[in-house]
């Protein structure tokens, strides 16, 4: 960004900036006319005084009528000195304040660098510029916290899958080996060799796909090839798609898909969203349990109160406030709330295990977020009585 903004009221720095130097400005203009007037006042004072004392005594020998007298033959240059002494005091202070302003910005800006515990303090009147420095460390205090905690994630992650590449790998060599040292075998076991061997390797291929996800993750930003797209077809085919794995796991689908719907989106990367949330709904499923996949148009802005949640139109709704609702949920062990509050983080897994069968990279749901929130959606996940539920909205205008 080219501007720093103010975290706590979307303002730009800049103008306190120009909020503090018209302040000093006016307290400069104030100060000198108070000093004129102040001091115009004593030497008034001063000089009726003298005439008092004058007309008192009558006394022309004292040392305090000579005195008077010369200041009163001088009294031009004596009220110019007073006044340019005045000028030049108050001026240089008024000048050097701004200076030490700056002076504590710049030692603030040094602790923003290396941000500590120890909060900032700045002058009074530079106590929203402080304020929203202290909202910047604090912001920089927890990022550098979330990006240390992602970091060692990802480097436990790449150790874990480091490891495990090993075991499919060995058993590739190994039964591969054995086909070739026993020609001998007979068909049923070298077939049987032959896809263990063929397992192994599509393991091993998803080992090195998921090294290249998080290659692709850190290095790239995602960006969006949009088109109109036959949402309702789109998932009715994934679904078909997953239906062997479904089988293989004992699990069924139950399917609400509203007919007819298109959306304006990126084919490949949304399919990425959909394929990521059924892939993890398989994972932690119960064996014999079913997985609800629904879509459902809804005639409601996507971040405001259901008004109605029918098919039919709403009258006097714009399409721009409607919104299409896929929600994918099923039956598995609860996720605790600590952990379901961090489940779109990146490299987070519910299996903190290196369990070849669910523990992937943990990149599946913090991809999908964004691939979600770059379309303008939300995408959020709700776990409780062994029931697993994510919704994700997008808009359709």
């Amino acid at each position: 960004m080219n501007k720093i903004f103010s975290l706590r009221q979307n303002k730009p720095l800049s103008e306190y900036s120009r909020q503090t130097s018209r302040q000093i400005m006016m307290q400069y203009a104030m100060a000198l006319i108070l000093y004129v007037v102040i001091t115009g006042a004593l030497i008034l004072m001063a000089f009726t005084l003298y005439i008092y004392y004058r007309r008192l005594t009558g006394d022309q020998s004292s040392p305090i009528f000579w005195t008077a007298q010369i200041v009163r033959e001088t009294l031009p240059f004596w009220i110019i000195l007073i006044y340019v002494i005045g000028w030049i005091v108050l001026t240089r202070h008024f000048v050097c304040r701004p200076l030490r302003y700056l002076d504590e910005i710049v030692a603030a800006a040094e602790q923003l660098v290396s941000p500590s515990d120890s909060a900032i303090t700045l002058s009074s009147s530079l106590k929203d510029i402080q304020n929203n420095l202290n909202l910047v460390r604090a912001q920089a205090l927890r990022n550098a916290i979330l990006a240390k905690e992602a970091e060692q994630r990802k480097n436990d992650l790449v150790v874990y899958l480091a490891h495990d590449l090993k075991t499919p790998l060995t058993s590739v060599i190994g039964y591969l080996t054995l086909l070739r040292d026993e020609p001998r075998l007979s068909p049923e076991f070298r077939e049987r060799y032959t896809g263990i061997a063929l397992d192994k390797a599509m393991r091993l291929e998803d080992l090195i796909n998921e090294f290249f996800d998080i290659t692709r993750f850190n290095l790239t930003t995602l960006t969006l090839d949009k088109e109109q797209v036959h949402l309702s077809r789109m998932l009715e085919q994934i679904t078909n798609e997953f239906l062997p794995i479904l089988t293989e796991k004992n699990l069924s689908w139950r399917t609400e898909i509203a007919p007819n719907v298109e959306l304006l989106c990126d084919p490949v990367k949304m399919e990425r969203v959909f394929d990521n949330l059924i892939r993890n709904a398989v994972n932690y499923s119960y064996p014999g349990t079913e997985i609800l996949l629904s879509m459902r148009p809804d005639h409601t802005a996507l971040h405001a109160p259901v008004i109605d949640s029918a098919a039919n139109a709403v009258p006097g709704v714009d399409i721009a406030d409607r919104c299409v609702i896929i929600t994918v949920s099923n039956h598995g062990r609860t996720i605790p709330p600590d952990k379901l509050n961090r489940i779109f983080e990146q490299f987070f897994r519910l299996d903190s295990s290196r369990a070849t069968a669910t523990g992937g990279a943990g990149l599946g749901l913090a991809i999908s977020k964004e691939i979600v929130e770059l379309h303008g959606g939300t995408i959020s996940a709700a776990s409780e009585n062994e029931t697993i539920t994510f919704t994700v909205k997008f808009p359709m205008g």
